[in-house]
């Protein structure tokens, strides 16, 4: 007997007969559909699924690194001259040159932070004020070039930057003053007065996190060390660096610059537990989303398996008519792989396309639902990000056809050792 070439022409041809077969011929096309409609589902749920995550981690990631240091020194307690315990800078000047001569650092800025009242139009509300130069300001990215602003970042100078949450909240906007409020004001005989400061609005952005533009403001350093009662101090000093992800690695090297003790505060000491759970989370949602992949796969085997059963005169006359197990296994694993590469291939498809078009997609769901799906002070971010990722895609088809070819073997491998005899005993 002559061995036949692994799928072959004919074997093909076969398993596509019996693929398009009616049910009035014996065949399950009806499961078959079943099983495609399944495994799409299945595959477009877990690549939508993992573009949500990592489009949520990135832009969460981004709206970090874009507005905020990726390490803050502060310095350590000390003593001023009326015995009163201070974490000022007073050598700031010296101290950030030292700093950013750091290789991988890209900026290090001193700072003036303070949380006070601010009012506008009769409407008050808590902001949180940092001090800092118009040269330093315009390097932070989520600043200089936000989702939206309002007025001109080059008239810093003259007045006060806000985010877009604080002048909704205040009811202003550019070329509206605003009022500054801080308990810490002049000290007087009968105790310390509040200070109270107008500064006129210049600049209006969007940083892209809700809770940045909800709570932050920026003054001129100079007007920040007045206002704070900071003259010739800095709170802390901003450090940016070239790669953010190795951020650890610059803790050293960085204390060691600062010539003094002080303490260093970086992005993932800050945001490092939220980040944990989002990876969590990822592992987690992709194993539950791996069980529904391997649920679609079993209906293959259901499908199979009634078409070998309903097959069983077939094979007993190919087998007779010379056909080898290697060939009967080849066209049953054809039948239910080809199933799975559809599927698959129908759920990239589809899930590529979501994640392509999520905006337009969560514009509708936002509509039919009436609005307020998405609410951002829970969130944090505004929008519902998605990210395609290679690897991503990758992962979902590497799952999906590695379950159907697997399931597939076993229903294939029952059929192959179908003894003809037996097959044809009753025909």
């Amino acid at each position: 007997m002559t061995r036949t070439r692994p799928f072959a022409p004919f074997e093909w041809m076969i398993a596509w007969r019996y693929l398009r077969a009616r049910r009035a011929e014996g065949g399950v096309s009806v499961m078959t559909w079943i099983s495609f409609i399944g495994i799409t589902l299945a595959v477009f749920a877990l690549i939508a699924t993992l573009a949500v995550r990592s489009g949520f981690r990135a832009e969460f990631v981004d709206t970090i690194l874009g507005a905020n240091a990726h390490l803050t020194v502060y310095a350590g307690q000390q003593v001023d001259a009326e015995g009163r315990m201070q974490r000022t800078i007073p050598d700031y000047t010296a101290m950030a040159e030292r700093i950013a001569a750091v290789p991988g650092v890209t900026r290090a800025a001193p700072l003036i932070r303070g949380q006070v009242m601010a009012s506008g139009e009769g409407r008050n509300t808590g902001v949180e004020v940092f001090g800092i130069t118009h040269d330093d300001l315009r390097t932070i990215p989520r600043i200089m070039d936000p989702e939206e602003a309002w007025g001109d970042i080059d008239r810093f100078p003259e007045g006060i930057a806000i985010g877009s949450g604080v002048a909704r909240e205040l009811g202003v906007g550019v070329g509206d003053r605003i009022r500054l409020i801080s308990p810490d004001g002049v000290q007087t005989a009968f105790g310390t007065s509040p200070r109270i400061n107008a500064y006129t609005v210049v600049y209006v952005f969007t940083a892209g996190r809700w809770d940045i533009d909800r709570t932050r403001a920026y003054l001129p350093f100079a007007q920040a060390q007045e206002y704070f009662n900071r003259e010739g101090v800095a709170d802390e000093l901003e450090v940016m660096v070239a790669t953010p992800d190795r951020v650890e690695a610059m803790i050293g090297p960085v204390l060691r610059a600062a010539g003094e003790p002080v303490l260093v505060w970086t992005w993932r000491d800050s945001a490092g537990s939220f980040l944990r759970a989002l990876e969590v989370e990822d592992n987690v949602m992709f194993v539950i989303l791996s069980i529904l992949v391997l649920i679609a796969a079993m209906n293959i085997v259901s499908g199979l398996i009634m078409l070998v059963k309903n097959k069983g005169r077939d094979i007993g006359i190919l087998r007779t008519m010379g056909l080898t197990e290697g060939s009967v296994l080849r066209v049953f694993f054809i039948c239910g792989a080809s199933v799975g590469v559809l599927g698959t291939v129908a759920g990239v498809i589809l899930g590529c396309l979501f994640a392509i078009y999520i905006d337009q997609v969560f514009a509708v769901v936002d509509a039919v639902s009436g609005g307020g799906v998405w609410d951002p002070s829970i969130r944090g971010i505004y929008a519902l990000p998605a990210e395609l990722r290679a690897w991503d895609v990758a992962r979902a088809v590497a799952l999906s056809l590695g379950l159907s070819f697997v399931v597939t073997y076993f229903p294939a491998r029952r059929a192959a050792r179908m003894n003809p005899v037996e097959a044809l005993r009753y025909e």
